[in-house]
C-alpha cells in the first residue's frame, strides 16, 4: 500500500469538490480544494470593494493578504487574515472574481507552490482546473470531470437555493457558460484534460456513485504490487 496523489479537474458544477472530499474521507486522505484558495483571494478583494481585476494595482491591494490553511481530519480549513472562511467562498460573485484572479500569473505561482508543498508526500486528493496538467502533472491518478450543461445548471441551482441565495436557472446557466469560456481561453493554465486523465461524465451519476468510481480507480493503484 502506498500513498498516492489524486488530481481531479473539470468543469464547474460537475461535483468535483464534493467527490474529492468523499474520496478523501473514504481513503483517509487530505482533501485540498485548490479553487477555494483562489476564491479566498477573491473574497479578500471583495472586502476591499474590488469587483474587476486591475493587474497593475493588484500587488499593492494584495500586500496585506494572508492565507493560512489548517488540516482538520481530511478537511483543509482556509483562513484569510485570521478569519475562517466556509460558506463565504461559495457565493456566486466570489466564483466570478476568482476566475479572474486565477489568471494572474504571480498569484497563481504563489498558490501553486503551496499546493505542491501540501502534496509532496502523497496521500492527497486535490481538485481544480489545472491540477493534472500544471500542479501535479505526475499525479498517480488523474480524473477529468464533465457533464452536460443542463445537469450542471440543475446542480448549481439547487446548491444556491439550499444556501438561501435567490437565483434562476437562466442566471445560473449564463454564469456557468461564461465561466467555461474564461477557464478554457485564459492564457495561463487553461482548463483542459491531461492526456492520461480518466474521463468521468457525471451527467447521470449521483454523488455517491461518483465517489465510488473514483475510489475504486484509486484503490487499484494504492494496493498494486510494488514493481520488483
Amino acid at each position: 500500500m502506498r500513498p498516492i496523489v489524486i488530481a481531479i479537474d473539470g468543469y464547474a458544477a460537475t461535483g468535483k469538490s464534493t467527490t474529492a472530499q468523499g474520496v478523501a474521507e473514504l481513503l483517509g486522505y487530505l482533501h485540498i480544494d485548490s479553487g477555494a484558495m483562489y476564491r479566498a483571494a477573491a473574497w479578500y478583494l471583495l472586502q476591499k470593494q474590488v469587483r474587476h481585476i486591475d493587474e497593475e494595482n493588484l500587488p499593492e491591494l494584495m500586500s496585506s493578504f494572508s492565507l493560512d490553511m489548517e488540516r482538520r481530519g481530511t478537511e483543509m480549513l482556509i483562513y484569510v487574515n485570521g478569519k475562517l472562511l466556509r460558506d463565504e467562498l461559495r457565493q456566486p460573485e466570489i466564483g466570478i472574481l476568482a476566475s479572474e484572479v486565477s489568471g494572474i500569473a504571480w498569484l497563481r505561482e504563489r498558490l501553486i507552490r503551496e499546493q505542491r508543498r501540501l502534496g509532496e508526500k502523497g496521500g492527497i486528493v486535490m481538485d481544480g482546473r489545472d491540477i493534472g496538467t500544471v500542479v501535479f502533472p505526475q499525479a498517480d491518478l488523474k480524473v477529468f470531470m464533465q457533464a452536460d450543461i443542463q445537469a450542471r445548471v440543475e446542480r448549481r441551482y439547487k446548491e444556491l437555493i439550499a444556501q438561501g441565495i435567490p437565483t434562476t436557472r437562466e442566471a445560473v446557466e449564463k454564469e456557468l457558460l461564461e465561466r467555461d469560456q474564461r477557464d478554457e481561453t485564459r492564457p495561463i493554465s487553461p482548463l483542459r484534460r491531461a492526456p492520461d486523465a480518466r474521463i468521468l461524465d457525471t451527467s447521470h451519476l449521483t454523488i455517491p456513485e461518483q465517489i465510488a468510481i473514483v475510489t475504486k480507480w484509486a484503490e487499484v493503484l494504492i494496493y498494486a504490487p510494488s514493481p520488483s
